[in-house]
């Protein structure tokens, strides 16, 4: 997770401890009923930090799919541009050795 995701999830869980401390608190039902509106948030906050947790997985899962394949294609593309230089010197060296041969088969007269 990406340090804003953490802090986000920090804050949301800060926040939801402060709630339910201070639904105690200024709670004005009995007992039974507290514990149940204390259940029922600690539900509602679990269902949305999975949901957080869903989405930051998704997004993150995402952005390294699409920089799979960027650095493929950016790959790719260096091996072509690799193997069209390769022809070239290849080329270039076959053209230096007719040359040189040339230049061996005058000398050897």
């Amino acid at each position: 997770m990406s340090n804003d995701s953490g802090n986000v999830l920090l804050a949301v869980l800060t926040g939801a401890i402060i709630g339910v401390g201070a639904g105690i608190l200024y709670a004005p039902d009995k007992g039974v009923k507290t514990r149940k509106k204390i259940k029922k948030n600690a539900l509602k906050t679990k269902d949305d930090l999975t949901h957080r947790i869903t989405q930051a997985t998704e997004e993150l899962t995402k952005t390294a799919e699409e920089k799979k394949v960027d650095f493929e294609q950016k790959l790719e593309d260096t091996i072509s541009n690799m193997s069209y230089k390769a022809d070239d010197i290849i080329m270039s060296l076959e053209n230096k050795l007719a040359e040189l041969k040339k230049k061996n088969a005058q000398l050897q007269k």
